[in-house]
């Protein structure tokens, strides 16, 4: 789900290279799902033999079964069809649509009896614990493959030991940036990321540091663990992708290069072996040191409105979550500051405890979705109040 995007094409080269070192097939492709790019849908289709390609915008529809005709491969589109292509058996579902857009597709496959790679963070950020109800009444896994993520789980031994989780960040491009400068930040700064390389809207997240906010509350989710038992450390050279504490002193950490085909390798081959992935090794004795920091709150605030998020419980995740994909979706379009991004969140959630929404359930998808409706609206009227906040009307 999401295979012509950052994460999808990474698990396409895991993939691949599984399959080329083996006397046998180790993977084989049963369905590719994008959003709207039928060109390389269809190329992807093609080269792994999926059965079924589903492109997302229905108005792509013909061209993508243009693309595919003659070669026997089905071609769909819709979000009906995006949902329905999760619920086909197979071993695995990896859930990389970028978004609470993917949220549907992923709580299908898990209600349909399918396992799933969880690489979409805003899935388990908006509708965690009806995500695990439903893994738990179907007996599936929910396999972390968020690199940090994915690190914890790798070096997750009994939860019952477990102290606190430490997640790390790069800091993004603007770690030694002033708040001064931050008001200048245009979306070519904020896209140009020092690690990795990723889609948009995952660049600003990681820009603004709400990637880390987000993945705290997915954490808090995942591993059943409260906020205040998390940390989030900065660790510039990305070595370390997140570590586990335990009750006896002990820190467990995961290491390897800053490549998404580690976690993703990973997550697919879980739990019979790990497979040969194609990332570049880490050289201990070339890379020399590591180096950490604490969060700058002041500049970063995202972190602390995560938490806070988490605290209200409820739909607050949601209200977060939808405030700031508004917000970034915003700043790429150049229609709101940099800085307006933490602005938006922090009054979408001062208004979602002091309003109606406050009282709303998270308890089916219906009601994430409605919830999610009204908190896209509550952020349109605070993009639109905060133009007029830097207008001075």
């Amino acid at each position: 789900m999401g295979s012509t995007g950052s994460i999808g094409t990474s698990a396409l080269s895991v993939i691949q290279h599984a399959n080329q070192i083996s006397d046998e097939p180790v993977y084989l492709v049963e369905a590719l799902v994008a959003g709207r790019d039928v060109e390389k849908l269809a190329a992807q289709a093609k080269a792994y033999r999926a059965s079924l390609a589903v492109v997302a915008d229905e108005t792509r529809l013909a061209d993508l079964e243009s693309l595919l005709s003659g070669t026997g491969i089905q071609a769909a589109a819709g979000s009906q069809a995006v949902s329905e292509a999760a619920t086909r058996p197979v071993d695995r579902v990896l859930a990389a649509i970028v978004g609470i857009v993917g949220l549907p597709s992923t709580l299908a496959a898990i209600e349909a009896g399918n396992s799933v790679a969880l690489a979409n963070k805003e899935s388990m950020v908006c509708a965690g614990p009806l995500l695990k109800r439903a893994a738990k009444r179907r007996d599936v896994a929910i396999v972390p493959t968020d690199s940090e993520h994915n690190a914890m789980f790798q070096v997750m031994e009994r939860r019952e030991d477990v102290e606190k989780l430490i997640l790390t960040a790069s800091g993004g491009p603007f770690r030694e940036t002033s708040l001064a400068d931050l008001k200048n930040v245009t979306p070519k700064m904020a896209l140009a990321h020092p690690r990795w390389d990723m889609g948009p809207k995952i660049s600003i997240d990681s820009a603004s540091l709400f990637n880390k906010g987000l993945e705290l509350i997915e954490a808090a989710y995942l591993f059943d663990m409260p906020e205040d038992q998390i940390d989030v450390v900065v660790h510039p050279q990305s070595i370390i992708h997140s570590l586990v504490a335990y009750r006896d002193g002990s820190v467990l950490a995961q290491m390897g290069q800053p490549d998404m085909r580690t976690p993703i390798s990973y997550a697919l081959s879980w739990p019979e072996r790990r497979q040969p992935a194609p990332a570049e090794r880490l050289d201990l004795v070339a890379l020399g040191r590591m180096d950490f920091e604490a969060i700058d709150s002041k500049r970063f605030p995202a972190i602390g409105l995560s938490r806070q998020a988490i605290r209200l419980g409820g739909g607050a995740p949601t209200v977060l979550n939808c405030a700031n994909e508004g917000a970034v979706a915003a700043f790429l379009a150049g229609q709101c500051r940099f800085l307006d991004i933490s602005w938006i969140v922090e009054m979408a959630l001062e208004r979602f405890v002091s309003g109606a929404m406050a009282s709303q359930t998270c308890d089916s998808l219906e009601a994430v979705m409605a919830l999610e409706a009204e908190a896209r609206d509550l952020t349109g009227a605070l993009l639109a109040e905060a133009v007029a906040r830097r207008e001075g009307v």
